[in-house]
């Protein structure tokens, strides 16, 4: 590179990467979601918007027949001639190269927009004059092919324009939409078709190309240095352009020394702007810096906050210039760290670190996100920092606390956690440490210091467990950093679930509360209680299954909450995650508690089968069970997907691995138990009989809805569908599920003789005495203990 005469070696790519050209991704993401809106809106609420657009055109609509028609045709001519002014603006700036992607642009654009059910159809341009202008203009102006080139090559030529010119030209193009209803008519469908189909063609294309912005304008940058009295010699690339900015070091040939240059675009500006954003969005307020106006308000901050912390004396960098240049880029100069990193210290200058963190905040500064490079420690015993792109003056005392908790786990991540949780405590104090280390979470740790922590999840629990074993402490409750938690989504997920697997029952609501007038509530009410029964039994089974270590009372207001989990979740997996939840709020360890639910879920599965084979028999060879028996094609299906699943988990390192190292000891655990009760008859009679219970209890509430509304089937036919038809219907991935459950309860109901005007109304009875009514208070259920702690 040649600047003002000298000779200037420039070393490093400095071509910043497709996927870090952040601001023309989110024109990307921009123009394909409108093309998404423009097809959303034509097919699905066309008519709707035609009314509006009739709506909005007679209010506007105020020219007269002969007053439209001129404005037709001038805006008409100007659309016609738009595309050769954009060529005319590109030749007068001398922008040759750019008129390959101009064509290409325009070819691709008008390309996809020919694309029939047919083929390709080509365009019916008539170059020849007719009788009126109007028809002759209407070709170009409704055609969507003209308006999507227009589109397509405005946006490549865009970037190369003068703000002025681009501007005059995106508003002639625009104007189509509003001068279609000032005339009064509709305006086209296809023609915003066009524009939106245009526009993404000419982002991808500005994408894979690129724009002025990513030429980085080094000579600039050079210039800005001598005027501050560095001559610049040598530019290496240190760290290319991302999400952070373009990073070289400066050799000088004056006795200030060499240079870091940080250059920032306008891709670091759009993901900064993003990434303020988003956390403004998800983080609570206080946990966040104030949101900065422009990229140069940014980059002065961060060299403002180092000639702060420079005048405490912690700063192990000086600022040396912040200057605008060409093409939107930012610089900012400053001098070379020279300290040791955190990673070159021993433990025994850890004093100095949290000596140095303690007089930042005493100066009401803080960080914000202490990475190990930012940490320095000088060759007269002084820790410094560098890096203040996160920093604050006047911070909060959150800001200090997320500094602290921050240290502690880049600390622990070093030197160990004992030894970090103790240096801490004795340079600053056992309150200060216990007040920090609620931010000891995910949430409070910047992505940088995640990255550059190796197993930071084992490092943040086990730097959370060393604080509290050091403290004394007997529990330490994370700060909810985020503005929602993850209870939170949860829960909105589940009601989601919950308000998506009630639809369909809420649309059969009028008709079933007509049959309700013939019922018997009697019947109901026995339904009711026989089903309470259920709670009890399972609450039992768990209990022995977990050896008496959990609360039995506890357990059985657990089942309420668990028919909200189970019902809302695909398989029932809610429940049984919810039942491992509780067990470990009850003291029993990860491995213990998933046993223990495995083993009652085994013994459920085992007392179901002898029940369904005892009450088979006890029905008598009379009982005709073929409607429940699937076709043999579907037996030979299931078991070819089942030898398939067995042979991938067979040949697939990473699944046997996960079969050895996750499923094997949990295996082993539930067959231990199994061992265990087979010497226990008391507990294993528990546990039979409370999955029984189950069962029969479902059986007994269907038996008794059935009842309810005029009878037709004795006690074993209906333990038999329900135990069958249930079986079957689980397999559903619906939640709870819906609609399979139903089908299959009436249709077996129906086989065994039961008309459907007794069928269907006794199913939905059961369905919602069993489901949708424990669902309901399963939900503020397990709201509250929630709130308590117990899950």
């Amino acid at each position: 590179m040649r600047v003002d005469g000298r000779d200037i070696p420039v070393t490093g790519s400095l071509l910043q990467p497709l996927t870090r050209r952040t601001t023309d991704i989110v024109r990307v993401v921009l123009a394909a979601a409108w093309l998404g809106v423009i097809i959303a809106a034509s097919v699905i609420t066309r008519p709707e918007w035609l009314a509006l657009e009739d709506s909005v055109s007679d209010i506007v609509g105020f020219l007269t027949p002969d007053q439209s028609n001129l404005v037709y045709l001038v805006y008409g001519v100007l659309i016609l001639i738009l595309p050769f002014a954009i060529l005319v603006e590109l030749i007068i700036g001398r922008q040759w190269k750019l008129l390959a992607g101009y064509a290409a642009a325009a070819l691709l654009a008008g390309l996809l927009l020919s694309i029939t059910g047919t083929g390709l159809s080509a365009p019916q341009w008539h170059l020849q004059v007719p009788d009126r202008l109007d028809t002759f203009l209407s070709q170009f102006l409704d055609d969507p092919r003209w308006i999507a080139m227009i589109a397509a090559v405005l946006t490549v030529s865009s970037p190369w324009l003068p703000r002025k010119s681009r501007r005059w030209l995106w508003f002639l193009l625009l104007l189509f939409a509003p001068i279609h209803l000032v005339v009064s008519t509709v305006v086209p469908a296809r023609a915003m078709l066009g524009l939106a189909v245009g526009w993404l063609v000419g982002a991808v294309i500005v994408w894979l190309v690129g724009t002025p912005a990513l030429e980085v304008p080094l000579d600039a940058a050079v210039r800005v240095l001598a005027k501050r009295g560095y001559t610049v010699t040598a530019l290496r690339v240190v760290r290319p352009a991302g999400p952070g900015p373009l990073v070289l070091a400066a050799a000088t040939a004056d006795a200030g020394g060499d240079l870091n240059v940080e250059l920032y675009g306008k891709d670091q500006r759009s993901h900064g702007a993003i990434r303020m954003l988003f956390r403004w969005l998800t983080f609570r307020r206080g946990e966040t810096a104030a949101l900065h106006g422009s990229l140069h308000r940014a980059v002065e901050h961060r060299a403002l906050m180092t000639v702060a912390v420079g005048e405490l004396g912690l700063a192990d960098q000086a600022a040396i210039a912040v200057a605008a240049l060409d093409r939107g880029w930012m610089l900012y100069a400053h001098t070379i760290p020279r300290g040791r990193s955190l990673r070159e210290l021993d433990a025994a200058d850890l004093p100095s670190v949290w000596q140095s963190l303690e007089a930042l905040h005493t100066g009401q500064a803080a960080h914000g996100d202490l990475r190990p490079e930012e940490i320095r420690l000088g060759a007269d015993g002084v820790t410094r920092f560098t890096g203040f792109g996160n920093a604050e003056f006047g911070a909060s005392e959150v800001q200090q606390k997320t500094d602290i908790a921050q240290l502690l786990v880049l600390t622990a991540a070093v030197f160990g956690k004992e030894t970090a949780v103790r240096a801490a405590i004795d340079a600053l104090g056992e309150e200060p440490v216990l007040t920090a280390s609620p931010r000891l979470t995910k949430s409070a740790m910047p992505s940088g210091i995640r990255k550059s922590v190796p197993e930071w999840k084992s490092v943040l629990a086990g730097t959370r467990d060393e604080v509290r074993e050091q403290t004394g402490k007997d529990k330490i409750e994370a700060d909810q950093i985020t503005r929602f938690s993850r209870k939170q989504i949860i829960q909105l997920a589940l009601l989601i679930g919950l308000v998506y697997v009630a639809y369909p029952f809420i649309s059969q609501v009028p008709t079933f509360f007509t049959q309700l007038k013939t019922a018997n509530w009697w019947w109901a009410l026995l339904g009711l209680a026989v089903s309470l029964l259920t709670y009890i039994g399972a609450a039992a089974a768990l209990w022995a299954c977990a050896s008496g270590l959990a609360s039995f009372p506890n357990l059985v207001i657990m089942q309420i909450a668990n028919t909200f989990a189970a019902t809302t979740t695909p398989a029932r997996v809610g429940g049984l995650a919810l039942s491992v939840r509780f067990l470990q709020k009850s003291g029993l360890g990860a491995v213990r508690a998933t046993a223990a639910v495995a083993l009652q879920q085994a013994v459920q599965i085992l007392t179901h089968l002898a029940l369904l084979l005892l009450f088979s028999v006890v029905a008598g060879t009379s009982t005709d069970l073929s409607h429940f028996v699937p076709d043999a094609t579907v037996l030979y299906l299931a078991a070819g997907v089942g030898v398939g699943v067995i042979g991938t988990f067979m040949f697939v390192p990473k699944l046997r691995r996960w079969l050895n190292n996750s499923v094997r000891p949990q295996l082993q655990e539930v067959l231990g138990e199994l061992g265990e009760l087979a010497r226990d008859p008391k507990r294993f009679a528990i546990i039979v009989l409370g999955s029984a219970a189950i069962t029969l209890g479902m059986a007994g509430a269907l038996w008794a809805s059935v009842q309810a509304f005029g009878g037709g089937a004795n006690f074993v036919t209906v333990t038999i569908v329900t135990m069958i038809g249930g079986t079957l219907a689980s397999a559903a991935p619906t939640p709870g599920g819906v609609g399979a459950v139903e089908a299959a309860l009436i249709g077996g109901l129906a086989a065994f003789g039961l008309p459907p005007t007794i069928a269907v109304p006794s199913v939905l009875l059961y369905r919602v005495l069993t489901c949708w009514l424990p669902v309901f208070c399963g939900w503020f259920t397990m709201r509250w203990m929630t709130a308590r702690n117990l899950i």
